[in-house]
């Protein structure tokens, strides 16, 4: 997208009913991706969880690597009080348009930290933002 839709996805973002929470680990060095990706989304299922949600749905990359955001999960079960019920399903971004919501979101936080934080202060009030230490 060009600036001029950017901004229009991200008012049209503001003006639906959500809140948003978004775990980043950051800085990655590019060859530890997947690890950080693993620390943030076991902070994210601790985070979603004391939200009351029970089911996360992840964009589906690859059969290989969504097996490993599964597992990952699964080892975030055992941080979880007894008794939480909480799963993961995988959805290709293009049959679940629910998923853009998550890809803007980050988009502005990607923007506020390059010094571009016009997008991120449209969200102010829908965003809760975890630093995740990756440890990378």
């Amino acid at each position: 997208m060009d600036p001029p839709e950017q901004e229009s996805a991200v008012k049209t973002l503001a003006d639906l009913d959500g809140f948003h929470l978004v775990a980043v680990g950051s800085p990655v060095p590019r060859r530890r991706q997947e690890r950080a990706r693993a620390c943030c989304l076991r902070r994210l299922v601790l985070e979603l969880v004391a939200f009351d949600v029970e089911m996360l749905v992840l964009e589906s990359r690859t059969a290989t690597l969504d097996v490993r955001d599964v597992e990952t999960v699964k080892g975030a079960r055992f941080d979880l009080p007894r008794g939480t019920s909480f799963r993961v399903a995988h959805e290709r971004g293009r049959d679940e348009p629910l998923l853009w919501a998550a890809d803007i979101v980050a988009g502005a936080i990607r923007a506020k930290r390059d010094g571009r934080p016009g997008y991120r202060r449209l969200i102010e009030d829908l965003v809760y933002e975890v630093a995740v230490e990756t440890n990378c």
